[in-house]
């Protein structure tokens, strides 16, 4: 018994010993003189001209995502993200789409009677109000039913975005100060049925109701790396050729262009010793309709059988210097806050965000 008790009072003694030290102030552990100094690691040692490129001055926001998966944000998060981008010079952010088929970003009181499902969060009015607080501009990008992924008729998303449009200004356009435009959200390549008729349709929707404000899209261009994002492939043998290209989307740019005020071409489509070629046939168009000329420099990479993961640096450096050849006038992203942020949940995405302060001198 004696040796019991003894026992016992020995493990209580060092139980409490070790509670003790785990009491312990942080800041005293700190001042240990063992503890190492913080190391000021090196920059990289470019060897090619820093800056020399078109910054990116704006990003996608994809919450209601189709390929690339959901980082389950909360405000928090978001807030934090905010500051991510405005610390790089980004001072515009695009809702990619305000809802796809049965999701949606905010309480629609249209599309809840259409059978969408109730988000559980206001994420236009979230963005609307840190796009306030951080001193940004938001575009709102309209509503994909979906059918014109699975018909190929663009027509079809006029009819859902008459509604759309008008809820989302009454209730959120005509009271937030930071929303300062339209992003008419339909994917397209050329030959696109009803495309023309569908931009001229909602373009002039969204500038009717909203006194003006500025329109853009970002279409695709049909290079040779432009695949089904679920096949294996990673290119394909024909392709739409420079010649092509600027025939096609002059005759689009002449349908639109009073209503629509930016092109942004997705530039991830075409390989990137064919740049040069598309991009000035690009600025060219835009230049002859009085468009903006922007470029989507995707921070994704398409050239990996894995979809999709964020883009290797010099990748996304030539392409941003290729914009900047062509004297294009702004750089977008798709997508930020999965590719290029420090708190992606893909580790890649923060180290794309250092080397691109690096090589533009951000600090």
């Amino acid at each position: 018994m004696k040796a019991e008790h003894s026992r016992r009072d020995f493990l209580t003694k060092s139980a409490l010993a070790g509670m003790a030290t785990l009491a312990v102030p942080l800041t005293a552990c700190a001042s240990n003189e063992n503890t190492p100094a913080p190391v000021n690691y090196p920059e990289s040692k470019l060897i090619v001209p820093k800056g020399n490129a078109l910054t990116i001055t704006g990003t996608f926001l994809d919450e209601i995502s189709h390929d690339i998966p959901h980082q389950n944000w909360g405000e928090k998060e978001w807030d934090i993200e905010f500051g991510h981008m405005k610390a790089i010079g980004i001072d515009t952010v695009i809702m990619i789409r305000s809802g796809y088929r049965k999701f949606i970003t905010f309480p629609s009181e249209y599309l809840l009677k259409k059978g969408c499902y109730m988000p559980s969060v206001d994420l236009l009015d979230m963005y609307l109000r840190l796009a306030e607080k951080y001193g940004l501009k938001f575009y709102f990008g309209l509503y994909d039913s979906g059918r014109y992924w699975d018909t190929g008729d663009m027509s079809w998303e006029i009819e859902d975005n008459k509604y759309v449009i008008d809820e989302v200004w009454k209730n959120y356009g005509s009271k937030y100060k930071s929303f300062q435009g339209w992003y008419i959200s339909g994917e397209i390549s050329r030959k696109t049925k009803g495309a023309i008729g569908a931009f001229h349709a909602m373009g002039k929707q969204c500038k009717d109701v909203s006194g003006g404000l500025p329109t853009f899209i970002s279409p695709w261009i049909d290079g040779s790396k432009a695949v089904e994002a679920a096949s294996g492939d990673l290119t394909k043998a024909k392709s739409v050729s420079v010649q092509e290209h600027e025939k096609e989307w002059g005759e689009i740019f002449d349908g639109i262009h009073d209503v629509v005020d930016a092109c942004a071409f997705q530039d991830g489509h075409i390989d990137y010793d064919e740049l040069d070629a598309f991009f000035s046939v690009n600025k060219k168009l835009a230049d002859k309709y009085k468009m903006k000329c922007w470029t989507n420099a995707e921070t994704f990479d398409r050239d990996m059988p894995i979809r999709f993961f964020p883009i290797k640096f010099d990748k996304l450096r030539l392409k941003l210097e290729a914009a900047k050849r062509a004297g294009y006038d702004k750089g977008i992203t798709f997508e930020f806050s999965h590719f290029m942020s420090p708190q992606s949940a893909y580790i890649q995405a923060g180290h794309l965000y250092d080397r691109y302060k690096e090589y533009f001198n951000i600090k």
